[in-house]
């Protein structure tokens, strides 16, 4: 039989034998079948849809994506959990989260109607969220209202697709109002993971996990990567499409947004944060940005901006303002009548509600109550006893049970607000202090209120606060000395999350500027969002630290 022949290295002329030939093959075969059992038709497809994307998606933040059309053959939509097995419990696959944690509220919710001993026997059946329901009653009235307002937070997003609504992922900086005018549904980031951070004891964690797990970075934001990695992993509600804005120079807010939309084949809409805000020039700018974003949510979902719904959202803000501006005065009174909890429900109202009359029914409950402390002289502090004032400079923490503000209460500290609790009206104490940092509102016409919702947006915190050098004006450090001045803070605290690179890049000449002002400052080093980082029980240790060594309490 004639053999094949071949030139050696050494000029040789050597044989081939037919059955070495054979045995090359075959291992070439072996290596493209385990290349083809590892790169499934699944992640190939995800592969070069990642390659088609970037060109596809956004050459600039506010790209459009076509839809297509209903003659166009489409590739099938994959979702993350059927690609890959990765890390995740398989139980917790089985839940879609979305309807576990509406569900939760919802039983939570319903315990208002029952007695106060029928309540304590019902807490022996829900463990996981025991401790945190029993904070939300021991708020009274508020707590309550408190309670089903986020239950119908998750309410609108569980019955949405039977409502042939439009579920639009959004982030907390990102004022609702517009969506809400539009008859679209938002599902913000952030709020959904504090949620489960709060209500959860096993936290967000694995979500988290999952989400670095198909390509998010490990030092993103954890407030984004909690209910992300659930919704990647395909156990929430279908998001339709995704507008946004970057708070402020926050790149992992933005990144987390940009994200999802990549690796789900999303619309998406990016909105530019000011970088002034005030002056001419920038107002024309995000009005015209504001102008595109309702442009592309027109196309994409049908439904066209109802200006005479806008003009009752804006009324209803009007209210909500005049609101929160009574109880930031009443934070001004030494003791303030203000319980800690309040803050929280202020800014989680405002992110979710904003222009809606669940959020003003919650308010009108608050003012109620505050004033009442006021009247009788007594602190918002379960125990009656105002120790100590804590402005919060940046964000507060949000693990399991309340832990933070149920500690606060419990040493008898009064918190004066945060970055987030904070509203830029025009005529706010602070605000007077800030020169054209305020917003005013006007209906009168659509051009007017368009210009209202962008400018009240530009105000939202970090948008307003963290746009660039920390000791510029208008900026963080003048904002915290004007509220720390105003509020006769004892101290301030700082908390975040590893993922707030810009804070974390200043925070450290930020507090060396507000010691010489006189403030005391701890820098709390856990995640907001994230036990595993640091435990509640160090960072409370740390606190009770801080408080003591700095003479305080």
């Amino acid at each position: 039989m004639p053999k094949k022949r071949r030139r050696s290295w050494n000029g040789r002329v050597e044989s081939l034998p037919n059955s070495l030939i054979f045995l090359l093959l075959l291992l070439l075969l072996l290596m493209l079948l385990i290349l083809i059992l590892i790169l499934n038709p699944c992640d190939l497809h995800k592969i070069t849809g990642e390659i088609m994307s970037k060109s596809k998606i956004m050459s600039k933040s506010k790209s459009k994506i076509k839809s297509k059309s209903k003659n166009e053959e489409s590739t099938p939509e994959f979702t993350s959990h059927e690609c890959r097995n990765y890390p995740m419990r398989p139980e917790l696959k089985e839940y879609n989260y979305d309807r576990l944690m509406g569900d939760t509220l919802k039983t939570a919710a319903r315990l208002a109607a029952c007695s106060e001993k029928e309540r304590e026997y019902t807490y022996r059946y829900i463990p996981e969220y025991r401790d945190t329901t029993r904070t939300f009653f021991n708020m009274g009235e508020p707590g309550i209202l408190l309670l089903k307002l986020l239950d119908t937070y998750y309410d609108n997003l569980l019955t949405a697709k039977d409502q042939g609504k439009t579920i639009v992922a959004t982030t907390f900086c990102n004022s609702p109002a517009i969506l809400h005018a539009m008859n679209l549904v938002p599902a913000t980031f952030e709020i959904l993971t504090a949620i489960g951070s709060m209500l959860w004891k096993r936290g967000m964690f694995e979500y988290m996990d999952y989400c670095v797990e198909v390509g998010m970075p490990e030092t993103s934001c954890s407030s984004q990567r909690g209910f992300l990695g659930a919704y990647l992993a395909g156990l929430t509600e279908q998001i339709d499409l995704i507008v946004c804005d970057t708070p402020g120079v926050c790149d992992t807010n933005a990144n987390a947004f940009a994200f999802a939309s990549t690796f789900l084949d999303k619309p998406y809409f990016q909105l530019n944060y000011p970088s002034s805000i005030g002056d001419q020039r920038s107002q024309k700018y995000h009005i015209d940005d504001y102008k595109a974003m309702i442009r592309f949510l027109e196309e994409h979902t049908g439904n066209k901006l109802d200006y005479d719904r806008l003009g009752e959202i804006i009324k209803e803000i009007d209210r909500q303002d005049e609101l929160i501006a009574d109880l930031e005065d009443m934070l001004l009174l030494v003791p303030t009548p203000v319980p800690p909890m309040f803050n929280v429900a202020i800014y989680g109202g405002r992110f979710t509600f904003s222009g809606r009359p669940e959020y003003t029914e919650l308010l009108e409950c608050m003012v109620r109550i505050a004033r009442q402390n006021a009247e009788a002289g007594i602190s918002g502090i379960t125990s009656g006893e105002e120790k100590l004032r804590v402005y919060m400079c940046y964000i507060d923490h949000y693990t399991v049970d309340l832990n933070y503000w149920n500690y606060l209460d419990q040493r008898g500290i009064a918190h004066i607000g945060s970055i987030l609790s904070k509203n830029y009206r025009e005529g706010n104490e602070y605000v007077r202090d800030m020169p054209e940092s305020g917003y005013g509102t006007d209906a009168s016409s659509p051009e007017a209120m368009l210009d209202t919702i962008a400018q009240m947006n530009a105000r939202l915190p970090m948008v307003r606060s963290i746009r660039g050098p920390y000791d510029k004006k208008g900026m963080w450090l003048e904002e915290s000395l004007a509220c720390a001045k105003l509020y006769q803070a004892d101290c301030v605290v700082y908390n975040g999350t590893p993922g707030c690179r810009n804070t974390w890049g200043m925070v450290k000449p930020y507090a060396r500027d507000m010691e010489r002002q006189g403030y005391p400052v701890h820098i709390m080093y856990g995640d907001a969002f994230d036990d595993r980082v640091e435990s509640w029980q160090a960072s409370r240790e740390r606190l009770d630290e801080f408080f003591h060594v700095r003479g305080l309490l």
